[in-house]
C-alpha cells in the first residue's frame, strides 16, 4: 500500500490556486498550435474544456457517443448552479461555500480542491451570462438565486427547470466557434474502448465509430475523459441509458486508480418506480424543495386508505400530516442534504407510511407555497387576500413561473396535476461521487491521461450537495484543467505529432476487436439487458440506500457469478461492422459487471458511515450516519487483473482549516 501523491500546493489555503497558477509552466501560443489533445465526452466538463483548450490554440480532437454534443446528460440536469457571489447579501462568501461543499460531503474531500472550485465558481456565471444563457432575473434586471440542500444561503443560479440545457448550449456554441475555425475535430457517434499508453504517458485512444462499427486509431499528446458518472450500474437511476463507465473503466484498466467507488448519491425527489417494464428513473429538480413540502401521513391507516385508493391525500387534515424532515430538522427543514433527505424517506416508508401502491413514496406538497405567493401578490395588486379563488390563481402562476416545465412533466409521467395534488417522490441513484484518482491537477495516476468533472473523484467527498455538479464540470473544464494541462504539455513542444503506426496502438487496437469479436460470436440465450436488470437489483439491494457487511459479501460473489454467466449466455444479434446497438450496450455492461465487484469491495472496506455510504452497522442511536476518523482517506483502488484482486492505495485527508465534527443539520 502506497501514499498517493496529491500535489497540493503548499501555502495558505485562499493563495493556493493563484501560487499555483503562477508557478506552473506555460505554452506559448506558437507551441500551441503543435499539440493535440483528445477530450472525451462532450457535456459540460468536456464541451467546457474543449472549448477553451481550441480558444487557447491547441488542436482538440472531441468524441461523444451521442449524435451531437447537445445530447450529452449534462442537458438533463435541472435546478441550477452554485456560486459565492453573494448577491442576496444573506452572508455568503468563498469560504462559507467551500465550508459547505466540505461539510455536505461527510469531511471525506480534499480541502484544496474544493476551496478553488469555490473561489471559480464566480468566474463561471460571468463566463455563462456573457455566452448568452438565460438565467432568471429578479424584477430590477439582476440575476436571481435559489436555495438548495445542505445550506443556509441563496446561492443557487437558475433558468427555471431547465439550467443544465441551458448551459449546455453555451458550451455548445463555444465548441461550434472552434469547430468552425478548424481548431475542434469532432467525432460524434464515437466511443472511446482503449486508451493507448507509449512510454508511460496516455498518447491516444482506440476510439469505435458506432454508426460503421469501425475501429479507429487517434493519438495526441495528452488525453482528457470527460465521460461522466456510473450510475447506470444499477440499472435504474435518473442517468440517461447511454451513461455508462467505460472510458473510465478502461482507463483504469491501464493503470488509473479508481476511487471511492462506493460513493453514489441517491437523489430524493426523484418519480418513484411504477413496474418493471422501467428503463430508466425520472429526477424532478431539489429547487422543488424549496417551495414544496415533504410529509406522509401520521396515521398508518391513513397511508393504507392512501395506497388502497380509498383517500386522497388532499383530504388529510393539516394535523394529521407528518412534516418529516422539519421536524427532524428544524434549522434546515426540506432543505437538507439529498443523502439526509433520502434517508429519511426511506425510514418513513419501511415503517409503513409509505404512500403509493408499492409503498415507496412520500409526498411533495405544494399547496401552502401557492397560498403564500398567492396572498403576496393579492396584497402586491391589491386583491382581497381573503378571496380562495383569487389566491389561488394567483400562486400558481408564480409557481409556474419558477417551476413550470419540471410541474409539466411530472404530469406527462404520471397524469396527474401537481398543482392540485401533490406529487409523490422517492429516492432514487443519481450521481457518482467516486471515479477516477486525479492530483491537484487533475490528473490521474497515468501520465498525461486527465479525467475531469463527474467523471473524477475530486470535490465532493461522500455526498454532493445540490446544484454543484455544474459548478464542478463548468470549473473543471472553463478555469482549472486549461491552467493545469499546460504544466505538462510544455514537455511536449518538441515532440512532434504523435504516430498511430506503433506496436502500443497495434496491440490495443488488437485487444479492442477481440473483446468485440468474442461478444459478437458468443451466440448465448439472454439478452444483454436480462444481466444489467440482474446487476442492478442486486447492487441496489445490497449496496443500496443501505449496506451491511453480510449483503456486500453477497453482492461480491453474486456479481462474480453474475459476470461469468454473462460471458457464457449473452446473445448479441447483428455484426460488428455495423450500426448495432446491442454491441455498444454489451461492451458497457461487461464494464458494469466488474465496476460493481469492486464497488461493493470499497463499500466493505470502509466500515463506517459517511454522506451516501451507509453502512447499517455504523450509526447513531437517531439513525443518522456515524463517521470514523481512521477512515479519514480517499481509497485509490489498482487494478490488477480482475476486481476481486485490486490493491487499495490511500490519500489522507488533512483538515487544517475547517473543525472535523459529528455533521448536524438539526
Amino acid at each position: 500500500m502506497s501514499i498517493l501523491d496529491s500535489k497540493i500546493p503548499d501555502g495558505p489555503l485562499a493563495d493556493k490556486w493563484t501560487k499555483h497558477k503562477n508557478d506552473i509552466k506555460l505554452v506559448s501560443p506558437a507551441n500551441k498550435r503543435l499539440i493535440d489533445v483528445i477530450v472525451v465526452g462532450t457535456g459540460l466538463a468536456g464541451g467546457s474544456a474543449a472549448a477553451t483548450l481550441a480558444e487557447l490554440g491547441y488542436n482538440v480532437k472531441a468524441f461523444c457517443y451521442q449524435d451531437s454534443p447537445r445530447r450529452a446528460h449534462s442537458i438533463a440536469a435541472q435546478g441550477g448552479i452554485n456560486a459565492a457571489k453573494n448577491y442576496q447579501g444573506d452572508g455568503d462568501s468563498t469560504y462559507r461555500l467551500f465550508y459547505d461543499t466540505v461539510k455536505g460531503g461527510d469531511y471525506r474531500s480534499r480541502e484544496a480542491n474544493v476551496y478553488r472550485l469555490a473561489e471559480v465558481s464566480t468566474n463561471i456565471i460571468d463566463q455563462c451570462v456573457a455566452q448568452g444563457v438565460p438565467f432568471a432575473r429578479e424584477y430590477g434586471g439582476l440575476l436571481d438565486n435559489r436555495s438548495f440542500g445542505g445550506v443556509q444561503v441563496s446561492r443557487t443560479f437558475y433558468a427555471k427547470g431547465q439550467t443544465g440545457q441551458q448551459l449546455l448550449l453555451g458550451a455548445y456554441a463555444a465548441m461550434n466557434r472552434q469547430i468552425a475555425r478548424g481548431k475542434i475535430t469532432m467525432y460524434n457517434r464515437h466511443e472511446m474502448l482503449d486508451v493507448v499508453i507509449v512510454d508511460g504517458k496516455a498518447r491516444g485512444i482506440i476510439a469505435r465509430n458506432l454508426v460503421t462499427g469501425e475501429i479507429e486509431r487517434h493519438a495526441a499528446h495528452a488525453v482528457v475523459l470527460a465521460s461522466g458518472g456510473y450510475g447506470n450500474v444499477f440499472y435504474l437511476s435518473t442517468n440517461a441509458m447511454g451513461s455508462n463507465v467505460t472510458a473510465a473503466w478502461k482507463a483504469h484498466k491501464r493503470g488509473a486508480f479508481f476511487a471511492n467507488p462506493c460513493y453514489t448519491q441517491i437523489h430524493p425527489t426523484c418519480i418513484p418506480v411504477s413496474g418493471d417494464h422501467q428503463s430508466k428513473l425520472t429526477l424532478m429538480s431539489e429547487s422543488l424543495r424549496n417551495d414544496g413540502r415533504i410529509w406522509v401521513p401520521k396515521k398508518k391507516e391513513d397511508a393504507e386508505a392512501i395506497r388502497a385508493g380509498k383517500l386522497k391525500p388532499t383530504e388529510i387534515a393539516e394535523d394529521d400530516r407528518d412534516y418529516y424532515l422539519e421536524r427532524r430538522y428544524p434549522a434546515f427543514g426540506n432543505l437538507v442534504p439529498r443523502d439526509v433527505a433520502s434517508r429519511a424517506a426511506k425510514e418513513r416508508c419501511d415503517a409503513g407510511f409509505g404512500v403509493n401502491k408499492t409503498g415507496e413514496a412520500v409526498f411533495l406538497d405544494f399547496s401552502a407555497a401557492i397560498e403564500r405567493y398567492g396572498k403576496e401578490q393579492a396584497h402586491i395588486k391589491g386583491l382581497d387576500s381573503n378571496d380562495s379563488k383569487v389566491v389561488t390563481k394567483l400562486g400558481k402562476q408564480i409557481v409556474e413561473s419558477k417551476y413550470g416545465n419540471l410541474f409539466q412533466m411530472y404530469e406527462k409521467i404520471v397524469g396527474v396535476n401537481p398543482y392540485e395534488t401533490p406529487m409523490m417522490i422517492y429516492p432514487a441513484v443519481h450521481y457518482t461521487m467516486g471515479g477516477l484518482w486525479v492530483d491537484y491537477n487533475l490528473m490521474t495516476t497515468v501520465q498525461g491521461l486527465y479525467s475531469i468533472g463527474e467523471a473524477n473523484f475530486s470535490d465532493h467527498g461522500a455526498n454532493r450537495l445540490g446544484a454543484s455538479a455544474l459548478m464542478q464540470g463548468l470549473a473543471d473544464g472553463y478555469f482549472v484543467l486549461p491552467y493545469t494541462i499546460g504544466d505538462y504539455l510544455s514537455n511536449d513542444i518538441r515532440t512532434g505529432e504523435i504516430p498511430t503506426d506503433t506496436k502500443e496502438f497495434e496491440e490495443a487496437e488488437k485487444q479492442v476487436k477481440e473483446r468485440i469479436e468474442a461478444l459478437i460470436n458468443n451466440k448465448g440465450t439472454k439478452s444483454v439487458d436480462y444481466f444489467h436488470k440482474r446487476l442492478g437489483k442486486i447492487m441496489w439491494d445490497k449496496c443500496g440506500m443501505a449496506r451491511n457487511a453480510e449483503g456486500l459479501k453477497e453482492a461480491i460473489k453474486e456479481i462474480a457469478e453474475l459476470r461469468e454467466a454473462f460471458y457464457k449466455d449473452v446473445l448479441i444479434p447483428g455484426t460488428a461492422d455495423e450500426f448495432n446497438e446491442e454491441l455498444a450496450k454489451a461492451g458497457r455492461v461487461a464494464d458494469f459487471l466488474e465496476l460493481g465487484e469492486l464497488f461493493a469491495k470499497d463499500a466493505l472496506e470502509r466500515e463506517e458511515s459517511a454522506g451516501g455510504h451507509f453502512r447499517e452497522e455504523y450509526q447513531t442511536e437517531q439513525g443518522e450516519a456515524l463517521r470514523r476518523e481512521e477512515y479519514q482517506f480517499v481509497s485509490a483502488w489498482e487494478y490488477k487483473g480482475k476486481p476481486s484482486d485490486a490493491v487499495l492505495h490511500k490519500e489522507d485527508l488533512q483538515y487544517e482549516n475547517i473543525e472535523v465534527k459529528v455533521r448536524s443539520y438539526k
